[in-house]
């Protein structure tokens, strides 16, 4: 977007007599939103200040068409390789799958590999297989006596209200201690478990008696 001022500041020197300035451009890198160009004040960046989980969930979180572009311009994977992702994906692969070796790239670049490792967790994706996310909640629900998993997680704050508890239960979407349980579990009084209700909700829960 500055072509026309380096173009226009050849001229300048010229009529200075002093040799015009050679001139490099690069591509404009567009937005989140695949439209506008890159920028803070519209809201469409990524910032490489930002935290992995904010860099990660960004880019993963982008349009597919998009992908290729930010392949394009800022990966260091060579031009043959990119080609195979498009392929891969043209024969059915999940272009899900295909950003996030894009985002981890990126974030291992600015906050190394570890956190580009780690970075879906704190971006509050789907946790891999027996993973935990980073900063586990403690929780502490005090009873009278044991309770019903609906009710615990409800009590809780893992699910909005004792319906949601109650659907999540009948798809087998609730896990104590990374086993999927039903209704007719049973929180005991003193136990300590981690419990996860749905894809995002994690944390550990003490049940303790109600002073």
């Amino acid at each position: 977007d500055q072509k026309f001022n380096l173009l226009m500041g050849r001229e300048l020197q010229r009529s200075y007599g002093q040799a015009s300035q050679c001139i490099v451009t690069m591509p404009l890198l567009e937005g989140l939103d695949g439209v506008k160009k890159m920028s803070k004040s519209l809201g469409n960046y990524i910032g490489i200040q930002e935290a992995p989980g904010v860099m990660y969930n960004k880019l993963v979180s982008m349009p597919d068409a998009l992908m290729w572009r930010y392949f394009e311009l800022l990966s260091f994977r060579s031009m043959e390789e990119i080609g195979q992702f498009k392929r891969d994906v043209e024969q059915g692969a999940n272009p899900r799958d295909i950003k996030i070796k894009l985002a981890e790239e990126i974030v291992a670049r600015f906050h190394g590999e570890e956190a580009a490792l780690s970075a879906h967790r704190s971006a509050g994706n789907r946790m891999k297989e027996g993973e935990l996310p980073e900063d586990l909640p403690e929780i502490e629900v005090l009873s009278a006596e044991d309770m019903p998993i609906a009710a615990l997680l409800n009590k809780a704050g893992l699910v909005k209200n004792a319906a949601m508890a109650r659907d999540l239960l009948g798809s087998g979407s609730v896990r104590v201690d990374g086993e999927v349980v039903d209704r007719s579990f049973i929180y005991k009084v003193g136990a300590v478990h981690v419990c996860q209700a749905g894809k995002k909700a994690f944390a550990r829960i003490t049940l303790n008696l109600e002073p």
